[in-house]
């Protein structure tokens, strides 16, 4: 077969996952870009949607070990890309555009992905709670007060919690600088 024709089964298939993520993660991730985009005057709908169409083009999702962090990979560019396309610096309009138009190169894409993925692994070593706490802090956008209740604990706990997350993702990142 051309791999230049588009395979009707895999393209299915991209729907397929691309649908699992949107009924798994849809609603956290509407929390996640309301928080981040609380000023702005963007149609959150708009920004959702430009995220699982580039989902949509992502050839080899089998790939994805971590589907969630990708997912959220995606959506922080998506925000940053909107944050720099609607900044009120003209040179920074410039270089959003720019880049907006110029894809991310596969290598890096696989490099980052791979990045991802061993980061996800690497939060596996968290308790349970200070895990739950990162997820639902940075990807479902929750106060401490709500993870608190969520958990069944105070927010001072909750707080803790977190700041172990961040401490070890602190030092996670270390080490791979020094890689």
């Amino acid at each position: 077969m051309d791999s230049n024709v588009s395979d009707p089964e895999s393209s299915q298939a991209r729907r397929g996952f691309v649908s699992e993520l949107e009924r798994e993660h849809g609603r956290a991730l509407r929390r996640f870009l309301s928080a981040r985009l609380r000023n702005a005057s963007v149609d959150i709908s708009d920004v959702f949607q430009e995220i699982f169409l580039r989902l949509l083009r992502v050839k080899n999702h089998e790939s994805i070990r971590n589907p969630q962090a990708y997912l959220y990979t995606v959506a922080s560019h998506v925000l940053q890309q909107h944050s720099m396309k609607h900044s009120a610096d003209p040179a920074t309009e410039f270089d959003a555009n720019v880049h907006a138009g110029t894809a991310m190169d596969p290598s890096e894409e696989t490099e980052l992905q791979q990045i991802m993925n061993d980061f996800g692994r690497a939060l596996e070593d968290l308790s349970p709670r200070a895990y739950a706490t990162l997820v639902m802090y940075r990807c479902e956008g929750m106060t401490l007060e709500e993870i608190g209740k969520r958990l069944g604990v105070s927010r001072p706990m909750a707080r803790k919690y977190l700041l172990r997350a961040i401490a070890f993702s602190d030092r996670y990142i270390e080490q791979q600088d020094r890689l």
